[in-house]
């Protein structure tokens, strides 16, 4: 049981830890548009947050692909994950037209963050620089 245990907390690492690189990576390549997006948020020093979603997305993420530090970029992609929940899918607030697929997106931000928290809490495995 053990082995299966290892391999799928490989697995499920680098299944999560991909979206938070290629989205980082966008983030990275589309750096205007991103800080675009957050300064009509309203949000103070749009550049500024933006280089520091590309560094707990892009970096956090291959943190945990690999299984460095992995119960720590947890937390971390746990905290970034509700807040832009929070701030950018308030599908609450959207007009009805897009009420529907800012719900999707809250509710899938709040369950990834919910398996980040399990990372943080349980650890990457053994099959990671962490080693469980």
């Amino acid at each position: 049981m053990t082995t299966y245990r290892d391999w799928a907390a490989l697995i499920g690492r680098i299944l999560l830890g991909l979206m938070f690189v290629t989205s980082g990576w966008d983030k990275i390549s589309g750096f205007a548009g991103t800080a675009g997006y957050i300064a009509s948020a309203g949000l103070p020093m749009p550049q500024v947050l933006a280089v520091v979603a590309i560094l707990i997305e892009f970096v956090g993420g291959i943190m945990l692909i690999v299984g460095w530090q992995a119960r720590w970029a947890g937390l971390a992609l746990s905290v970034f994950t509700l807040v832009a929940a929070l701030g950018f899918h308030r599908y609450w607030d959207a007009p009805p037209a897009n009420q529907m697929a800012e719900s999707l997106n809250f509710w899938k931000n709040i369950s990834i963050a919910g398996g980040m928290l399990m990372v943080f809490a349980l650890g990457p495995g053994r099959i990671s620089f962490d080693k469980g």
